[in-house]
């Protein structure tokens, strides 16, 4: 079996749109990578975040909210961005990575009332499976 691959997921508090993209890599690719993700800042984990997982059947409440530097002895095959703050900010990682971006709304800056608040987290949460999907066919096909 192959070496597994290291993919970082990186966004500016760690607690919900890194989160959610850490919690479905997990799942898709199994023990194809080790995937970890990580803030430039740490905001801990967003409970709604993990909510709406729970609803997709995905568990992500054991997760931490972990800052970047934290990781800078892994070598990241895969670096990805899910946030223009993380990807201007973004620390140079000494490694060949292959670095991709995609900026996610935030759900935690979601207003309104409680289940208008939720959907933005679902709508967020479909974005970011979606986007794991097509990661996960295209780098690990």
């Amino acid at each position: 079996m192959p070496t597994p691959k290291n993919v970082l997921v990186l966004c500016t508090g760690n607690s919900c749109r890194s989160q959610l993209m850490h919690g479905y890599l997990t799942q898709l690719l199994g023990e194809k990578a080790s995937v970890y993700s990580a803030g430039i800042e740490t905001h801990g984990v967003n409970p709604k975040a993990i909510a709406v997982m729970q609803e997709d059947g995905v568990d992500i409440g054991h997760h931490t909210s972990n800052h970047v530097d934290e990781y800078s002895h892994v070598p990241f095959d895969y670096v990805i961005t899910v946030c223009d703050n993380a990807n201007e900010a973004c620390p140079v990682f000494p490694s060949s990575a292959t670095k991709l971006h995609h900026n996610f709304p935030d759900p935690a800056k979601a207003t309104g009332t409680a289940e208008e608040i939720m959907s933005q987290f679902r709508a967020v949460r479909d974005q970011v499976k979606a986007y794991a999907t097509n990661f996960t066919h295209q780098y690990f096909a």
